[in-house]
C-alpha cells in the first residue's frame, strides 16, 4: 500500500523561471515570470501580463512553492489592494534574479540597443552623417572609464594653472571642476533600466563632453497655417525670451509675427509656398525645439495651423 505524501496545499512547483523578488513589510515576496520577459515589460514592449508571468500568484519562495498567505499580503500592501496591483508593483519595483549567463546576455542585449539608438540619433555637426555603432561605443567607453565623463578631466586641464582648487572664481561663477560635476555623466550600461532611458543618458553625456564632434540629429517637419494668422502680431514670447520676459515680470508682448516667430524655430528652411489661403513651410528643426514650437502653434492659430514630422532624425549615410 502506498504511503501517503504531504503536499502543502501553498506549494506549487515551477522550473525555468525568472524571479523577481520585492521586500516588504519585513517579508519577502517574489513572482515567477517567464526568462527575458521582465525587461520587455518594463521597457513597454510587452503589456499582457499572461506572458510576463507563469502564475498570478505572490510567492513566498518560488523555489520551495511557497505561495505567501493572504494575511502577509494584506499586512505588507494594505488589506484593501487587489492581487493583479500586488503583482504589478513587484514585477515593477523588484529585483530580477537570473543566473550568470543570463546576465551577461541581457547586457549585452541592452547595451546593443543602447548603441543603435545612439547612433541613430547622433550626427557629426558639420557633415551631417551617423557614426557607426563602434565609433559610438569607443566614445562611451571613453566616458565610463573617466568615470562617467570625469570631473577629473576638468581638475587635469587646470593642472598647471593654479591651484586646482574648486572655489568659485572672482565673479562668482563656479570653477571647471565644478561645472564638470554638473554635466551629464556616463558610467555604462545596466540591466535595470530601459534601453531608451540610458540611451537618452548616453546621448547628452556625449553632447556634454565631446569625445568625439555629436549633436543631435535634426527632425524634418512641416508646418502649415492660414495666411491670415501668419500676418497676426505674435502674442507669447519669442523662443529665446521667454524666460527673460518672466525676469522681468512685465509681461510685454513679444514683436514679431506669427510667420517671424515660426520660422525662428526652424534651422533650416527646405521649401515654402502659399496655396490659397494656406501657407506651408517644410525644414529642419532640433530636437529641443520640438515641443516649444508644436505649443506656439497651438497657442496662436487656435487650431488653424499643425505641426507635421515628416522624418524624426535626419542623417547621411557614410559612404
Amino acid at each position: 500500500m502506498p504511503q501517503n505524501i504531504n503536499q502543502p496545499s501553498n506549494q506549487i512547483r515551477l522550473t525555468n523561471v525568472s524571479l523577481v523578488r520585492l521586500k516588504k513589510g519585513k517579508k519577502r515576496f517574489e513572482i515567477a515570470c517567464y526568462k527575458n520577459k521582465v525587461l520587455e515589460h518594463r521597457s513597454g514592449v510587452e503589456t499582457d501580463l499572461d506572458n510576463v508571468l507563469q502564475i498570478p500568484s505572490v510567492f513566498l519562495s518560488v523555489g520551495k512553492g511557497q505561495t505567501a498567505p493572504s494575511q502577509d499580503l494584506a499586512k505588507a500592501f494594505g488589506p484593501k489592494t487587489p492581487l493583479n496591483d500586488i503583482i504589478m508593483e513587484i514585477l515593477n519595483k523588484g529585483e530580477m534574479q537570473v543566473g550568470e549567463k543570463e546576465r551577461h546576455a541581457q547586457l549585452e542585449r541592452v547595451h546593443n540597443e543602447v548603441l543603435d539608438i545612439v547612433a541613430g540619433k547622433l550626427v557629426d555637426p558639420k557633415s551631417k552623417r551617423v557614426y557607426t555603432t563602434g565609433m559610438i561605443e569607443k566614445a562611451l567607453d571613453q566616458l565610463s572609464s573617466q568615470g562617467g565623463g570625469a570631473a577629473a578631466a576638468a581638475h587635469k586641464s587646470d593642472e598647471g594653472k593654479g591651484s586646482g582648487t574648486a572655489t568659485p572664481v572672482g565673479n562668482g561663477e563656479p570653477s571647471k571642476e565644478t561645472k564638470a560635476k554638473e554635466m551629464p555623466m556616463w558610467t555604462g550600461v545596466v540591466t535595470t533600466k530601459s534601453a531608451k532611458s540610458q540611451a537618452l543618458e548616453a546621448m547628452k553625456a556625449l553632447i556634454a563632453w565631446q569625445p568625439i564632434p555629436v549633436s543631435r540629429a535634426r527632425m524634418r517637419l512641416r508646418v502649415t497655417c492660414t495666411t491670415n494668422v501668419l500676418k497676426q502680431a505674435a502674442k507669447g514670447p519669442a523662443k529665446k525670451e521667454a524666460q527673460e520676459e518672466d525676469a522681468d515680470g512685465e509681461g510685454e508682448k513679444a514683436t514679431g509675427t506669427v510667420k517671424d516667430r515660426i520660422l525662428s524655430y526652424v534651422e533650416q528652411v527646405e521649401s515654402q509656398e502659399t496655396v490659397g489661403q494656406d501657407w506651408e513651410v517644410i525644414g529642419f528643426v532640433v530636437p529641443g525645439a520640438f515641443k516649444g514650437l508644436g505649443e506656439f502653434i497651438n497657442g496662436e492659430t487656435k487650431g488653424r495651423g499643425r505641426v507635421e514630422v515628416l522624418d524624426m532624425a535626419v542623417t547621411h549615410e557614410g559612404d
